[in-house]
């Protein structure tokens, strides 16, 4: 059969809890197809993106190959907010039309050839096409029980054909794509991340994105007494977590110096958590001045010294601006894993000068007071400080 008789590729994308959203849903929805109109701006095609009753379909150009609706598809799956991507044939509503369809669609499958089980399963989205969803099952299982003899399994198939009916049209397919899920990127609003070179931020960034919020990262690099790299790997960091949302912005702190300072100051215990207070600080001038609505860490609770609750809540207290936390239950097994599974884990293991190092005491403190760490801001004037911290950052555009 050739592709005119079996129809046109097409793509068609299945939501998650955007579809729990009641009145507001289509606020998501709104945001969720412009999302995806963006990631496929680099494709040189006239995709038509079109909004259908829990489903969104991409409509390809008439003569498209198969395999450019594959990358399309594949694209796709890196957009939040989606949970199932199908690489599906957009044909005719006529119900021989799409028996002969299904059974094109499967004829090279292993499955046909080693004689797997199968089952269909049909929706009919328009109740104006002749058959009920089951009398389709019936229809187009009873031939392709005839033409290849599969047996069949209702429970537990081996192969699934997947037919929709829409309003003016009838996709048919098999399996498909696992989307990210969550909600689109800006439905809640923007963030900003506090972005190392290490393991943890990058996955906080992802996990804040899948909440649906556009995020700003913000690096802290220890120059002049240390060497780009790290802004180097963030910068790698960031370019590799843009495909989940679009337009990044990486914004670089020379820290150095402040760095020295605490050092300087003779609080060698709390130097870290002061040298926190300090980031939290500057990245809430950064955030108020970007209209940023929260802050994000990686932090994960007992991970480090600076990761004790006591440590935590005199981090917190140091801004008025919420400080989200998305691992602080995770365990460093379980955020490795998700930054393999995201593609960060192997730039967040090159090495680099992290300015965490230049203030690394033999002994850190793990219950932090308060008060002890505004005496140290009070003589830094860390305020004022972080102010022209603020003023100091250049913007790496990708």
């Amino acid at each position: 059969m050739t592709m005119s008789a079996l129809g046109e590729p097409c793509v068609l994308l299945k939501l998650g809890e955007i579809v729990l959203k009641g009145k507001n849903r289509e606020l998501f929805e709104r945001r969720l197809v412009g999302n995806i109109r963006a990631a496929l701006k680099d494709f040189d095609l006239k995709i038509d993106v079109r909004q259908r009753h829990g489903v969104i379909a991409i409509f390809l150009p008439a003569g498209t190959g198969v395999e450019v609706a594959d990358q399309v598809a594949q694209r796709v799956t890196e957009v939040p907010g989606l949970v199932w991507i199908h690489r599906a044939w957009r044909v005719a509503k006529d119900p021989d039309t799409v028996v002969k369809a299904a059974i094109e669609l499967i004829k090279d499958r292993d499955e046909v050839k080693r004689g797997a089980t199968f089952a269909v399963r049909s929706r009919r989205r328009d109740k104006r096409f002749p058959l009920k969803s089951n009398e389709l099952d019936r229809l187009v299982g009873g031939h392709i029980n005839d033409v290849y003899g599969l047996p069949v399994n209702l429970k537990r198939p081996e192969l699934t054909v997947f037919v929709e009916v829409d309003r003016d049209e009838v996709f048919v397919f098999t399996d498909g794509l696992p989307g990210q899920g969550g909600l689109p990127v800006g439905s809640s609003g923007r963030a900003l991340v506090l972005m190392s070179g290490g393991i943890d931020s990058p996955v906080a960034a992802y996990r804040m994105m899948r909440r649906g919020l556009h995020v700003d990262f913000l690096h802290f690099s220890g120059i002049p007494f240390t060497t780009s790299e790290s802004i180097y790997k963030a910068y790698a960091l960031v370019r590799r977590l843009d495909r989940f949302q679009g337009k990044s912005r990486l914004w670089v702190v020379p820290f150095g110096k402040a760095q020295q300072s605490i050092r300087n100051s003779g609080q060698d215990r709390l130097a870290v958590i002061a040298q926190r207070r300090l980031m939290l600080k500057t990245a809430e001038e950064v955030a108020h001045r970007i209209r940023a609505g929260a802050l994000i860490t990686g932090d994960a609770l007992g991970q480090v010294s600076s990761q004790t609750l006591q440590n935590i809540t005199a981090q917190d207290h140091a801004v008025e601006l919420p400080i989200l936390r998305p691992l602080i239950g995770w365990d460093k097994t379980e955020i490795m894993a998700e930054a393999r599974r995201i593609g960060t884990l192997e730039i967040s293991e090159l090495p680099d000068e992290d300015c965490c190092t230049l203030l690394a005491p033999k002994r850190a403190e793990t219950r932090a007071k308060i008060e002890d760490l505004k005496l140290i801001e009070k003589r830094l004037d860390a305020e004022e400080l972080a102010v022209q911290l603020a003023d100091s950052i250049q913007e790496y555009t990708l």
